[in-house]
């Protein structure tokens, strides 16, 4: 909804796809602290197997100390770029660790977007084709290494509640945007 306003966003999950690229050497590291088992086949690295090993293991810090700051840096160039081609943009980094990964500082402003838990795992369960029995604990175990919404709400520059209808959410989209727009237009 961000971008079709007019905000240039870009997705740290995608990011990080590049990342586990072979040959990059966050690639390497992974490989070498979580072992080939992470590994498929193909010698792509299979995010399951490596979600599995991180957070079954107790391993989230180790996972977290090599990908956060690759990421920051791949989020903070990506953003000079936008500031150089646009400097009145609204540059936003879609991402579900801000917080969590101690990045607040890098930012100007915080969305953070929430919905009721159940909703959580339904939308997870749509989008992944999963039972919902098993959607569910994949939620729990993603909400378990992360922040509490409530918190993450507490810590908010601006608050969205996915929970209604999707006029609801737009209108709050809007009414965010159209404050960022303005920052974003002070700021030049």
């Amino acid at each position: 909804m961000f971008a079709a306003l007019g905000a240039e966003v870009v997705d740290a999950d995608k990011i990080v796809h590049q990342l586990y690229q072979p040959g990059e050497p966050v690639y390497d590291e992974l490989v070498k602290c979580f072992g080939r088992e992470i590994l498929r086949p193909d010698g792509q690295i299979d995010r399951a197997q490596l979600a599995a090993a991180a957070f079954d293991g107790g391993r989230v810090q180790e996972l977290n100390k090599i990908v956060h700051p690759a990421v920051g840096r791949k989020e903070q160039e990506w953003m000079h770029q936008v500031e150089s081609r646009q400097p009145q943009a609204v540059a936003m980094v879609e991402a579900t660790l801000i917080l969590e990964a101690g990045a607040r500082s890098r930012f100007d402003k915080i969305v953070v977007v929430t919905c009721r838990p159940e909703q959580k795992v339904a939308r997870y369960a749509g989008r992944t084709g999963l039972p919902e029995h098993a959607a569910r604990e994949e939620v729990e175990r993603r909400a378990r290494a992360q922040m509490p919404d409530e918190e993450k709400a507490r810590r908010a520059d601006y608050l969205i509640d996915n929970s209604g209808s999707i006029e609801t959410t737009h209108m709050q989209v809007e009414r965010t945007y159209a404050e960022l727009k303005a920052r974003a237009r002070a700021r030049s």
